[in-house]
Order: structure tokens, then sequence, then C-alpha cells
């Protein structure tokens, strides 16, 4: 199967569009737009301006205050913002809605009150002290994290909006919009970046105290090196604490100012080796027993309360289950986000590793903070990538390929079943039943947003069934499972990888459940209204949040569906009886061709108009007569006989809609051999006809409409971005394309069938 069926695609919005676009277009040259941007875009902006109307006030108003920007008119911008200030402050909006734009606020009347471009520093350096002094410490963290965005990304955002325009003429009202919008946002943040920081700092003196490069010892003798920012009160105060790699000392003291904002002791300690400590980086290994000792020291300080909660995700996602293996007396909560799991999801999922974490060990250890230029040069790992797929070598050559030792990566690979190695990093089998503290996680359904909560949750379950863990899933992808699709600016991102989020589903998790998780655990407050039950899933396509007490209350029946070899156009059927049992599908794949290298191949998106079933099977059902939820892991057995005794197995799951569009449901991969327990490999027998059963561990929920058809797609995995199993029944790392021998040949018979989990 090819690499971009698992492709990360990460959608971004500038803002919210206006709710009524009109046919209206404005008279622009591409290539004025190219050449001085400065100057044609708020030429634009004035003219969009003086004619543009919305019945919406709200997205009049947002749209407005920025054409203002963009073409000059300071004063009247100041007036938009206001009206729009007060109207999302009679509708009773959150703290965060009622923090966005302050920003603009503050560039607008500094810009009013300048008369000179020399004078702007001046003049913004008063504004923005006038207006930080008026606001509480969760309203100023808030206004300071928007100060705070990605510039190279906002001026690739301009660039590619003045790009779409080239060789044109003219351009529409929605169009213009976003042009404007992206000029502005750059336009805004290139004035004000140098001046932020310092003003920034002279605005949190008052209110914290700020600790930075403490060395923490851990039991065998490493220094943790840690920072801490507490608020200035002579209260001892419960502490939240992050247990990071990702040494960015920026984001970590935003994220720090935010946490002690909301009356926390903000603690962010970094991985052993990185920053003030001397030791050797080692991601992984020594993190549970690292995190204990941090958690026993803030636990004994004068400030503490002697209670601790851990959070964030991904890579801190994993770090808390480390700690949790250990279970430190003052550790009382956790909130996950996406967490990985070592030997679970990385490097590898289904024992099948993953080319895209090859530069990862040299990203977070080779230095003291994070190594971008390496981590960042695509141009490098796609020639990686490459080279190794057309040469056919073996995958444990990759390091000589590239020409860098990569030790770290290959102490991974020594591991390729599920055992003491990955088992001693979380906690494994009987040690979930001696988690007792309340467990936060969230999750997405795409593109690396599940991570390993499903697996930490049915784990956590199945060992204490009283176990108190909650589970928050949506429509996300990676970083949208750990933070919402609420960005540093305070705008909303409504489409991911072309599927329209549900406005439901559009949540912000930091503002709308961190705190109020934390201020439950710790300090009484009630349970965020989101966590009415263990399972809290977002049902696509519905726009509702439902609720569950496990995972397999989710569904109530079960939608069988069999691998038929009847054929339904170019494909086969999924249909609801089995066929007889001796009648299959015969697939074959090369797996010594390399033709496919260059080829680009269909689908990818969440919402696409073709899927990709180069060297796969493709069924279809017939059309639902109904609208039918499928909610929870798919799963299925897969009944057939083959030549090689091992290969690694991909099935995807789609919705084709009445309309012709494919919906991405969540995928499932594995190596044959590992599926039903990671830790032990059973080879298939060649020639042999032989059962697996299998359970997908990423949730699905999504309501499928009435006239849809489910289409799945079955077939091996061979592409540029994972290991090749090659079938010989040796270690894949060490396969080669001279092991390939004849085609793979896997006979699918009609005793294979789908189970989608359904609630009637």
């Amino acid at each position: 199967m090819q690499a971009n069926r698992s492709a990360v695609i990460f959608a971004l919005l500038l803002g919210a569009a206006p709710s009524v676009l009109s046919a209206q277009t404005f008279r622009v040259s591409g290539s004025a737009l190219a050449d001085s941007p400065s100057v044609a875009i708020p030429r634009l902006a004035g003219a969009v301006a003086a004619s543009y109307r919305d019945a919406n006030r709200d997205a009049l108003l947002d749209n407005l205050f920025r054409l203002q920007l963009a073409g000059g008119r300071y004063r009247d911008a100041a007036a938009s913002l206001a009206q729009l200030r007060k109207l999302r402050a009679r509708r009773g909006a959150p703290l965060s809605v009622r923090a966005a734009n302050v920003q603009y606020e503050i560039y607008a009347k500094a810009k009013a009150a300048t008369a000179t471009d020399e004078q702007f520093p001046q003049s913004f350096a008063r504004a923005f002290r006038e207006t930080l002094a008026r606001l509480d410490d969760r309203t100023a963290a808030l206004v300071l994290r928007q100060f705070a965005p990605n510039l190279p990304l906002l001026q690739n955002n301009l660039r590619r909006a003045v790009a779409a325009q080239k060789g044109r003429s003219s351009i529409g009202l929605g169009d213009a919009l976003a042009l404007v919008r992206a000029y502005q946002i750059d336009a805004t943040y290139r004035d004000v970046a140098p001046l932020v920081d310092a003003l920034a700092a002279e605005d949190d003196q008052p209110r914290y105290i700020a600790e930075n490069d403490v060395r923490i010892a851990t039991v065998d003798g490493a220094t943790i090196c840690t920072a801490l920012l507490r608020p200035r009160t002579a209260h001892r105060l419960p502490t939240l604490l992050r247990f990071t790699i990702y040494n960015d000392s920026a984001g970590i003291y935003r994220e720090a100012r935010r946490t002690a904002s909301n009356g926390y002791v903000a603690a962010t300690a970094l991985t052993r080796g990185k920053g003030c400590s001397p030791d050797q980086p080692m991601p992984y290994v020594h993190d549970g027993a690292d995190a204990a000792a941090v958690i026993d020291w803030i636990a004994r300080q004068p400030w503490s309360d002697g209670r601790v909660g851990m959070f964030s995700g991904s890579y801190e996602g994993f770090t808390q289950w480390a700690a949790v293996k250990h279970m430190p007396a003052a550790l009382k909560a956790i909130m996950a986000g996406a967490p990985v799991g070592p030997g679970i999801d990385v490097p590898m999922e289904g024992n099948v590793v993953w080319n895209f974490l090859y530069p990862w060990p040299f990203y977070t250890t080779n230095n003291k903070t994070l190594d971008n230029a390496t981590y960042f040069d695509n141009a490098r790992w796609n020639r990686l990538s490459r080279e190794w797929y057309v040469s056919g070598r073996a995958y444990r050559d990759l390091e000589k390929i590239d020409g860098t030792p990569n030790p770290i990566f290959n102490e991974w690979l020594a591991h390729p079943t599920y055992d003491a190695f990955w088992q001693d990093m979380i906690p494994y089998r009987q040690e979930f039943a001696k988690i007792r503290i309340p467990v936060l996680q969230t999750a997405g359904y795409y593109f690396g947003g599940p991570g390993a909560a499903v697996y930490y949750f049915q784990e956590h379950l199945k060992y204490d069934p009283a176990a108190r863990h909650y589970l928050v899933i949506g429509p996300r992808h990676h970083p949208q499972a750990q933070r919402g699709v609420v960005g540093a600016l305070a705008d909303t991102s409504t489409v991911l990888a072309g599927y329209e989020i549900d406005p439901v589903a559009r949540i912000d998790i930091v503002a709308d459940l961190r705190y109020q998780w934390f201020d439950h655990v710790l300090k009484g407050a009630p349970l965020p209204s989101l966590l009415k039950d263990r399972v809290n899933y977002e049902l696509l396509g519905a726009n509702v949040w439902k609720h569950a007490h496990s995972i397999p209350a989710m569904s109530n029946a079960t939608l069988r569906l069999y691998l038929s070899p009847v054929h339904s156009g170019n494909a086969y059927r999924l249909a609801r009886e089995r066929s007889s049992a001796d009648s299959s599908v015969i697939e074959t794949v090369n797996l010594a061709q390399r033709a496919d290298i260059d080829s680009v191949f269909p689908g990818g998106g969440v919402v696409d108009t073709a899927v990709n079933t180069w060297e796969a099977v493709e069924y279809v059902s017939d059309p639902l007569t109904e609208a039918t939820e499928v909610s929870g892991l798919f799963g299925g057995r897969l009944d057939f006989s083959t030549n090689k005794k091992d290969f690694d197995v991909y099935v995807g799951l789609f919705e084709l809609t009445s309309k012709g569009e494919y919906i991405q449901l969540p995928p499932f991969w594995s190596r044959m051999s590992y599926i039903g327990d990671l830790t032990t490999r059973r080879l298939l027998t060649p020639g042999a006809r032989q059962a697996v059963d299998f359970r997908s561990m990423r949730l699905v929920s999504r309501r499928l409409a009435r006239g849809s058809r489910v289409v799945v797609i079955l077939g091996p995995n061979k592409n540029p971005g994972q290991q090749i199993n090659y079938g010989t029944g040796r270690d894949v790392n060490d396969e080669t394309i001279a092991d390939a021998g004849e085609p793979l040949t896997i006979r699918w018979f009609g005793g294979s069938y789908i189970d989608l989990p359904i609630r009637r």
C-alpha cells in the first residue's frame, strides 16, 4: 500500500469565513499582487470594505476590522474591534473568545497614535502596557499567547494566497477576504514581533516568580533540568508538570504562563540529557523513573501543597504513562492528549516500522535543545526513503544509505517484537491495576490523532474495571487531539483534510477541559460537563456528542459484511450473506517491483473523490437502506491462503456517499504474524488455508447516510514509507529485495468478513 494512505494532512483555516459570500468580484492584477503586495492588497482592502455587507454581524465585524487594518484605517479598525468585543461579551462568550483579537486592538491603537514608523515602538509599548495592566492573569496569558504565532507559517499563508491569483485580473469576495486576512495577520506580526518579548517579561514580573535550570537528581545519579513558574502568592499550591524531551524555551514558557495564570505552580522538566542536564539524551528508556523522581522532589518543596498533576500530549502523553508505572505518591491525576505508546504505535504499529520516525532521534538528541535543521530537512528524508525503496536494501541499512549513524533507531529495530525492552517503558498487564488516580485522555480519529490512547484506556479498564478513566475523542489529527481546533490566534479550524468539522466538535481542549479537569481533581470543582461517561465521542455527520461507559457499549449490534468474490463494477461485493466456502479472490503483488516509485495515487484526505486501489482489492457494499451509526472498534476475520510465511496487511475502511465522495474511517495495519499478540510471532503456513481475527485500535464514530456504501480496501503493505515484509519468516529488518522470490499471492476466501459496530 502506498505511503500517502497514512500521510498526515493538516488543514489550517486563517479564520471563520463570512456566513454569506456574494458573487461580487473586484479588479486586481495577479502580477501587481506578486510584485507589490504592500500596495495592491491595501487598495483591494479599501475597495472591499466600501461595499462589503453581511447579515451575520459577527462575521461582518471580524472581516471589517481586518479590511480596515490592511487599508491603514486604524481608528476605524479600533471602532470595529470595540463593537465586536461588545457583541461577543453580550453573548456570554468564554474567556478564550473574549481575549481574542486583543492583540489587534493594541496594534490598531498604537498605529492610530503613530505619526511615523520611528514612533511606533513607543506607541505600541504604551498601548500594550495600558491594556495588559487592566487584565487579570488568565486573560493576560491568553493575550500574550496570541502574540506568539508561527511567523514562517503566516508568511507562507500570504505567499500561497498571492500565488493563487497568478494570471488573474479579478478576485471573488471570498478569496479577497482570505487574501486580505492573510496580509493583515502577516503585516501585524511583522511589526510587533521584535517588540513583544521584552514587554511580556515586564508584564509577567509582578505576576509570577520564575526559576530556570533547577537541577533535580534522579535515583541513579542523573540530572533533570527543570523550569518553574509560580504565581506570586504565599499559599502552597498544587503543581502541574510537563515532562518533555522537546526543549523549546519560548514554547515552554508560554505554556507555563498559561498554567500559572490558572492558579498552579507550572513545572517543566526536561528528559535527562536536555537543557542543563550533563547526561546523554536517551528517549523513552529512563523517563518513568525520572518523572517519578521529579514528582517526589516537587512534593518536598515549601511552595508545594504535596499534590502533582501531569498534562500535555504525544511524547509527553507517554511520559505520563511512564510515570504512573511507578505511581509516585504525590501524583494525583494525569491528562494525556494523543499519547504515544512505545512498541504500540511508535516506532511501529502492528509491529510494522514507520520511516517518518527515522529522523526523530536526531531531532531530539543531537543537542541540548532541538535539531530543527536536521529534522525538517524534508529533501534528505524523502531521498532516503526513495533510495532505500528503489535499491531494495535491508531496512537495517537505512543509516548506511543516509550516511549518519542512528544508534537509537537501530536499538528500536533490535526489538521487532513487543518484548521486555518496550514493556519496561509503560504499564504492562497487571501494572495497570495499580493506577488508582483519575485519568483523562483526549484523542482524534485521524492522522496520528488516536495515538495509543485506546490501548491505554482498554488495558486500564481490563485490569481495573472500576478505573476512573475518561476518554474524549472527535475529528482531530495529532496536534488537535492534544489542544483542540482553536489555534494560537484564537482562530478555529473548521476543515480537516476536506472534512467539515461538525460545530459541536470545534472545541478548545486547553480552555474547555484542561484546567477544569485539574480544578475538579485538585480543587474540588465540578467535573467538566463534557465528561458525562467514560467514553465521550463525537458522532461524525450528526453534530452531537455521545457518551458510553466502555468502548463495547458504544454499539449494541454488529453489521457483518462478507468479502464476496462476486464482482460489483470494477470492485467486488461486500455482502451481508456469506458466499460458498471455497469461493475466493486472488491477489498477486510483486514485492520486487519498484516502478511505482514516482506514481501519484489518489486519495489520502478524510473526504476525497477517489481511493487508492493500487496493489489492493476493493470491496463495495450495496447502498444502505437507512442511516447507520457505526461507533466503536471495527474488526473481522481474514480467511486466506498465501505462498509466503508472512506479509503486512492494510484494511482501509470508507463510506462512499451517494454523491461519489469517499469519507475515510480509521484504518487497520499489522504484520500478519503478530495479529492478536504483539509479543509472539506466529508465522503463516505457505499454501495452507488459515483464518486470523483482527480488531482495530482506532476508534470510529460516524453516521453513515442512507444510500451510502461501505468500501473496504484490502491488501499487503508495500511502499517507500514503511518496512517491506518479503515473507521469508526471518527478521524483516534483514530481508532484502533478493528475498522477494515469486510474487506474493493471497487468496482471500469468501469466509472473510468485516464487523462494523453499530448502534440501532
